[in-house]
């Protein structure tokens, strides 16, 4: 079996795909970003890795796409595939169509993370100037069966738009099974798993938030003021609509700074919104952690926190208060989590 990895979960799921399948795994080609953890895999029999480029695709994406193209004419008619997919994938690997350039595709991303859009429609985008996405890489494979395992961080969990479509249906069909094995749905009920054990009582959401950061942040705080349960739970994605000077941050050091303005004075209330990657928007921190008061930590340093959210520098502001949380890459990518905590006070002992 050949099998081909990509995204920011692709070393994590190469090396379950070694230890299930073992030395039936002929051939393994492996595209992840840098300090994705690619050391891990040095050594395995008959892989080869290459390290890319993420959040905006850039002449490595180039190299990989025309390496993927390679990789793909040298399969045995007879092989069997593995394909091992997860977020990212849309700007690590790239092949443009004909008059489509680097730097065009470049700019669909950076105007995702300046406007605020949402995954479905810019991952649509990515496809339609792509000779891999939106089917088209699985109609290079001339009728070979395959199996994929993808990681999802879209929406509805589709494989159309999981890494921009890298291992969508082929117009017409094709030899492939899929199947979603991960997404935020297993993070959340972590989470809830985690607080019970605690014997904390815990409200799951339904379904997923997206949306306008600080609206989610008056939403977070308005349930978790008033809800009845100690622990919180939302999964999800929110956008940002930068200005055009904007500072340090990400979508969820946004939500968490502006939920910091809103449970101000409230010692009770904590919140956390971070990236299950392990990364917010082009920052190197995974969010931020904020309580009653951050705000006021904020303030010490001379910042205002209203003027950092207007500003899009919600990193600076929650630097200053300590409230980051940088965990570095965790090996895998199912959108991000807000977990909210109401403390209860303790009874003095009878």
């Amino acid at each position: 079996m050949w099998a081909l990895a990509i995204g920011k979960a692709a070393v994590s799921m190469t090396l379950g795909a070694r230890d299930a399948l073992g030395d039936s795994l002929e051939a393994l080609l492996v595209i992840t970003p840098p300090r994705h953890g690619a050391g891990a895999l040095m050594g395995m029999p008959g892989i080869e890795i290459l390290e890319s480029a993420h959040p905006l695709p850039d002449e490595r994406s180039l190299r990989a796409g025309a390496r993927l193209l390679a990789w793909l004419a040298a399969l045995p008619s007879t092989a069997s595939l593995l394909f091992l997919i997860s977020g990212g994938a849309s700007a690590l690997v790239e092949v443009p169509m004909p008059g489509v350039t680097l730097e065009q595709i470049a700019n669909i991303a950076r105007r995702a993370l300046a406007g605020g859009r949402d995954i479905g429609s810019l991952n649509a985008e990515r496809a339609s100037c792509s000779q891999l996405k939106g089917g088209r890489l699985a109609a290079r494979l001339g009728g070979r069966e395959g199996r994929a395992l993808l990681i999802s961080d879209v929406p509805g969990d589709d494989p159309a738009v999981i890494g921009s479509g890298i291992l969508a249906p082929a117009p017409g069909g094709d030899a492939v099974w899929r199947q979603v094995i991960a997404s935020i749905d297993e993070a959340m009920d972590a989470v809830v798993t985690a607080a019970r054990a605690r014997g904390l009582t815990v409200r799951r959401a339904v379904g997923r938030f997206s949306g306008d950061a600080q609206r989610l942040a008056t939403q977070f705080t308005h349930e978790l003021a008033l809800g009845q349960s100690q622990v919180q739970v939302w999964g999800g994605e929110s956008t940002v609509q930068l200005p055009p000077e904007h500072g340090r941050g990400g979508r969820n050091q946004h939500l968490a700074l502006a939920a910091a303005r809103l449970i101000a004075g409230y010692p009770d209330l904590a919140l956390l919104a971070a990236g299950t990657d392990g990364i917010d928007g082009t920052s190197e921190d995974a969010g931020a952690v904020v309580d009653g008061e951050t705000c006021a930590r904020i303030a010490l340093h001379g910042l205002d926190a209203d003027e950092c959210l207007r500003r899009a520098d919600s990193g600076t502001a929650l630097a200053a208060a300590g409230a980051l949380l940088s965990t570095g890459p965790t090996g895998t990518n199912v959108a991000d989590l807000v977990i909210g905590l109401k403390q209860v006070p303790q009874r003095p002992p009878l």
